[in-house]
């Protein structure tokens, strides 16, 4: 890997997720109420467009012809990924371990509108 001296990036600020437009229930429903994510406000000049905004990271949006991409996701760092598993799976959300990075626990789920989260646990971190 090449290192840089001085990293023009400091940090990801957020990741935007797609899901059909009026679906806000939904998305406040899956990562508000399963994932425990603390909603924000969106600016005033931004509501009209719909979509939930969290402090994490995450802006869901609606998009016309909406259709889930199959591999592309955001990985959310947790630190009881085992209660977290069990909650989505209770939901019948899909819960689907990958053990093939040696010391990380991680699984996929998908959202309310099939994208694709991946859930991690780093045991050092």
């Amino acid at each position: 890997m090449v290192q840089l001296r001085s990293a023009p990036v400091r940090a990801l600020d957020h990741v935007q997720v797609m899901m059909p437009p009026g679906r806000e229930a939904d998305a406040r429903a899956f990562y508000g109420g399963m994932l425990g994510l603390a909603e924000v406000e969106k600016p005033e000049p931004m509501r009209p467009q719909g979509g939930v905004w969290f402090a994490e990271g995450i802006h869901v949006s609606g998009e016309e012809g909406f259709s889930a991409p199959r591999r592309a996701h955001p990985a959310l760092r947790v630190d009881d990924i085992d209660a977290l598993a069990e909650r989505l799976a209770a939901a019948g959300c899909p819960v689907d371990w990958d053990k093939r990075w040696p010391g990380v626990r991680r699984f996929y789920t998908r959202d309310p509108f099939a994208n694709r989260l991946e859930i991690v646990s780093h045991p050092d971190a």
